[in-house]
């Protein structure tokens, strides 16, 4: 990469995060205060979505157990679960929610929010500059079992890691995963992939069976 290209790059990632400021906060439909971004034009959640209800007040089932998880995913029924299985990660990391839980019509976004969709995760990536320095402003200064700390804008991207198909959990502490709303195929959906260790954030389509992150936009 030529220097020119590099530093008009950096001109651009100076000036997005110009326009990023916080903006307060809202309340879920379980009750939890999260705090609001403005990206651009967007206006993000700052945290992950750690909710067992539906927008309307319906719970949605959580997968106590591997075999759970693999059920529920298998019949295409919404379901969450913790990270590792441990309550203590929710503060952390938020929960994990297969897409069939994403893409319910009840709704697992607040009112007034909804799940980013794949178009609109590229449209903050390319705010920030391109993919290494979308991940460096996601990742913050370093990896911290407290989550990560994205300079002073309140983001949180947590190392959350993911859920396979059959239950089993994967890259806690190291990589993010987080679905959109966007479909691939009857089967797989686009999710984003932030590789903490490497720095970089990649588009991925995966099992709709699977545990990521979910985070909302305002409408």
């Amino acid at each position: 990469m030529n220097m020119t290209k590099t530093f008009s790059r950096y001109i651009i990632t100076i000036s997005s995060l110009i326009l990023i400021s916080c903006l307060g906060t809202l309340k879920d439909q379980d009750g939890n205060i999260l705090k609001m971004t403005r990206i651009g034009d967007m206006v993000w959640m700052s945290e992950n979505l750690n909710v067992s209800h539906f927008r309307n007040g319906d719970e949605i089932p959580q997968a106590k157990s591997p075999e759970e998880w693999a059920r529920m995913g298998f019949e295409g029924k919404p379901a969450w679960c913790y990270g590792l299985n441990n309550p203590d990660n929710s503060n952390k990391y938020g929960r994990l929610y297969n897409w069939y839980a994403v893409n319910d019509p009840r709704g697992i976004a607040p009112k007034g929010w909804h799940v980013a969709s794949d178009e609109e995760w590229t449209q903050f990536i390319d705010l920030l500059g391109d993919e290494v320095l979308a991940a460096m402003f996601m990742r913050g200064p370093g990896l911290s079992e407290k989550g990560n700390k994205s300079g002073n804008t309140g983001f949180k991207f947590p190392p959350a890691g993911a859920r396979d198909s059959n239950g089993g959990y994967f890259n806690t502490g190291s990589h993010g995963y987080w679905w959109s709303a966007t479909e691939v195929s009857d089967s797989d959906a686009w999710g984003r992939l932030l590789n903490y260790v490497q720095c970089n954030i990649y588009s991925i389509g995966n099992a709709k069976t699977a545990g990521f992150s979910v985070r909302c936009i305002r409408d």
